[in-house]
């Protein structure tokens, strides 16, 4: 009897430390065990960080991963999961990762790291949807928490290169000029890291500032890389204000004669020119507006289409630009004026036909030749920051302001 009472007892124990055992084992799962010296979190986020450098942002993704597998409480590893997914447009998730990255930092340096991930992805957010050129449902106060975050990163880090390098892209895509120069210009001081970028950054903010753009929509085409048909038209419109400067310079002609009011506001009507591609373009204003003021090179094409986004190179930048010079000056014999001359670059034939408007512009100091390379390159595509320097010389050609 007693045997079989202590039988029972050891079978129970057995069964209590097998309950126990399981109930451990499904607490979560178990890391995984490096399979190399380098197969470590930190590595994984360094080369992480690297690949988003390189827009390979999923790649980044994947190897932030690999350092939670092996640490799922790295602080750094989910802030980089976060600036990966913030690239990939995922702001969401993006910021829930930084919310959990902050729970784990303890180290003064992941503390600053999230700071700075708390600045880039917002920064992302808002600069995505400038570049499309919508009001995003993002939250307005998105500098402000930049600024937050930016002083939060100082305080733990008076020489971080990082704060100072993405606070300054904030001020830049909230077009704020003067104050990012300002944060480019710490870094290039601090001499520590991102001081070519901020270089390159800084530079680029001199020009928008000489440019003196006088509108949003100017800031923002500042921005681009290449300047569009629409943008071209947009900067015409807002920045030359080439109506204004059209009737200014324009000889009044008025006609006294009898005109029915119905059949006078049909023919109004008729002789407003659009295009069937731009109905739901966020500058669709500023090309009818160039379409009804007749600029040559943005015009309708024969399929009906004014092809907004197709990207403007040099040469017909200058053919616009001689365009409008002829029609306020007057002066009539510009479209010929270079014809069997001389061309002044090396890239530039005589026989082309945007040699003459090259010439016009070039002549006028209005757009002029590569310093190093002295050719004027004529298919390449013009820079926002560029175009508005541009605009801002044909102003002070036509002394208008």
């Amino acid at each position: 009897m007693f045997q079989k009472k202590g039988r029972i007892q050891w079978f129970s124990f057995i069964l209590l430390m097998s309950a126990l055992l399981v109930i451990i084992g499904c607490g979560g799962p178990k890391a995984r065990v490096a399979s190399s010296e380098l197969d470590t979190p930190e590595h994984h986020v360094f080369t992480g960080m690297r690949l988003i450098d390189q827009e390979k942002y999923a790649d980044a993704q994947r190897e932030f991963e690999l350092a939670l597998q092996l640490n799922d409480k790295y602080s750094k590893a989910y802030m980089g999961m976060g600036l990966a997914r913030a690239y990939l447009r995922n702001y969401t998730e993006a910021l829930q990762n930084l919310d959990t990255a902050w729970k784990y930092a303890k180290k003064n340096d992941e503390k600053e790291a999230v700071h700075i991930g708390y600045i880039r992805v917002n920064t992302l957010s808002k600069a995505a949807c400038v570049k499309i050129g919508v009001d995003c449902e993002q939250d307005q106060s998105w500098l402000e928490k930049c600024v937050d975050s930016y002083s939060a990163a100082v305080e733990l880090n008076p020489s971080s290169s990082a704060a100072n390098y993405y606070m300054g892209l904030a001020y830049k895509t909230a077009l704020q000029f003067g104050n990012a120069g300002t944060m480019f210009s710490k870094v290039l001081k601090i001499k520590g890291d991102y001081v070519r970028q901020a270089d390159e950054q800084w530079e680029l903010i001199q020009k928008i500032q000489r440019a003196v753009p006088g509108t949003t929509t100017g800031k923002k085409i500042a921005l681009v890389e290449t300047i569009s048909r629409a943008d071209a038209a947009a900067l015409f419109m807002e920045e030359l204000k080439i109506d204004v400067l059209y009737k200014k310079r324009t000889p009044k002609t008025f006609d006294t004669s009898f005109k029915d009011p119905e059949k006078a506001a049909q023919t109004a009507m008729k002789s407003q020119v659009s295009a069937r591609d731009i109905a739901d373009h966020p500058l669709r204003a500023d090309v009818e507006g160039i379409l009804n003021i007749g600029v040559r090179g943005l015009e309708v094409g024969p399929n009906g289409n004014f092809d907004p986004d197709a990207v403007l190179n040099r040469a017909e930048y200058a053919m616009m630009l001689e365009d409008i010079l002829i029609k306020v000056t007057g002066d009539n014999a510009l479209a010929t004026k270079f014809i069997g001359s001389k061309s002044l670059f090396p890239d530039l034939r005589e026989d082309l036909p945007y040699f003459n408007a090259v010439m016009v512009v070039a002549s006028r100091g209005i757009m002029g030749a590569d310093m190093t390379s002295g050719e004027f390159a004529p298919l390449k595509s013009v820079a926002g920051v560029d175009a508005l320097l541009i605009i801002r010389k044909v102003k002070e050609e036509l002394k208008f302001n």
